[in-house]
């Protein structure tokens, strides 16, 4: 099935979600702080991971924006961090760190309380970035490196608990834990989510078969449609019910192409930190191709949250970190090795085993609409049951990212009501 939304529906839609982010933000200004550095230790993992994805390593209850600690069942819900086990993308086992909150509202729908794991667009590689860092205090700021980091996972996290729905936000793996973030990273962020979902149930007590639903925007995007699509080989217990994946990087070769020069070009470095973590023949083409100055900006971006790479590498194209003079993706194009990743690493090549609302903006300049429609048709042709939804915005300053933040609020509404839907179904 296929949607083009416009007019009032959309406009509305706008109006709503405008309001769910203002609020957010509005509470963010008025309580900004850093992470409380005695907990640092909880995100190191204990020496022997339990070889069990999604089991439960450590919990620590935290209080969420503008409760008071200690007082039990406070709106919008009862917050814990968790550390729980997933797998990388060579099969290891490691801990990866996330928050489970339990709302107060009621399930009114059919069945057991149901989990929605949120994949958080993107926020940066350092570890101080980490959402779970930014539950009490949705930013932090860091005057030593200096950074300032945003956790705006808030407007799908309230939509959901506001629903009687348990919501679980993952950290994914390598965002404060040890070892890189491995950004955009299909197989990691699949597994982040999908255990995400075993630990939000495990830590919880609720039963095995409750209903689980998947939802992100951007890098979230990317993570809730891999793990919709990973879900019937990797965790096929989980009773999935449904997925909103919104505006994902689905083909990395388009989406790293459509990023460069951009506002946020600099995530591009998020990418290869990621992935020359986890891949050797990609790191010696880097090794071969970077300059000092390349090599200088991915050491630069490993530490940083979103906005302090748009402050340090707006606009700034790539080909002034290759030793060629050209940019990363026509350099990669000539390695089989690096195209071989990038393929490894391309979504739409399993089909999910749940319903899925897919959303793709017409004239998004950061996140390409052909690769968004290129995974629906693949999926389509695997049989999926696949919603998908043009979000028409005119073109708005390219390059500014604008028209890639106006649909994540036009789709907002649409998307998480989709998965709402289903889950009381």
């Amino acid at each position: 099935m296929e949607i083009l939304r416009g007019g009032k529906a959309r406009r509305r839609g706008l109006r709503m979600a405008a309001v769910l982010l203002a609020g957010a933000m509005t509470a963010t200004v008025a309580s900004v702080a850093a992470p409380d550095a005695s907990a640092a230790d909880f995100y190191t993992p204990p020496a022997t991971i339990a070889d069990k994805p999604g089991a439960i390593l450590k919990t620590q209850s935290i209080p969420l924006l503008l409760q008071i600690p200690g007082v039990k069942n406070q709106w919008p819900g009862t917050a814990k961090k968790v550390m729980y086990t997933s797998r990388d993308a060579h099969n290891k086992s490691v801990g990866v760190t996330g928050t489970v909150i339990e709302p107060t509202a009621p399930w009114t729908g059919k069945g057991p309380r149901p989990t929605v794991v949120v994949g958080p667009g993107t926020i940066g590689q350092g570890d101080q970035c980490a959402p779970s860092k930014m539950m009490s205090f949705p930013a932090s700021i860091d005057i030593t490196k200096p950074s300032i980091g945003v956790n705006y996972t808030a407007p799908e996290m309230y939509i959901f608990l506001l629903n009687g729905v348990r919501v679980f936000v993952t950290d994914y793996i390598g965002m404060g834990t040890p070892g890189i973030h491995t950004y955009v990273n299909r197989s990691e962020t699949g597994h982040a989510m999908l255990d995400g979902a075993r630990a939000a149930i495990n830590a919880s007590g609720a039963p095995k078969n409750s209903p689980v639903g998947f939802v992100g925007y951007s890098q979230g995007g990317g993570a809730a449609a891999s793990a919709a699509e990973l879900a019937q080989t990797y965790a096929p217990e989980l009773k999935v019910k449904a997925t909103y994946a919104g505006a994902p990087p689905a083909d990395l070769r388009k989406v790293l192409a459509a990023v460069d020069g951009t506002t946020i070009s600099g995530v591009i470095g998020y990418a290869i930190n990621g992935m020359t973590a986890r891949y050797p023949a990609l790191r010696e083409v880097v090794d071969k191709e970077a300059n000092a100055s390349g090599k200088a900006r991915l050491k630069q971006v490993s530490t940083q949250c979103i906005g302090d790479t748009i402050l340090t590498n707006a606009f700034q194209p790539t080909n002034s970190w290759t030793i060629s003079g050209r940019r990363l993706g026509e350099i990669a194009d000539k390695y089989p090795d690096a195209v071989k990743v990038l393929e490894e690493n391309r979504i739409g090549q399993l089909k999910p085993n749940a319903p899925v609302y897919l959303q793709g903006g017409l004239h998004d300049d950061v996140i390409p609409y052909g690769q968004v429609k290129d995974l629906y048709r693949n999926w389509k042709a695997l049989g999926a049951n696949v919603t998908f939804h043009t979000d028409a915005t005119p073109a708005i300053l390219t390059k500014v990212i604008v028209n890639h933040v106006v649909p994540m609020l036009t789709t907002l509404l649409p998307g998480t009501n989709f998965v709402l839907d289903h889950l009381r179904r």
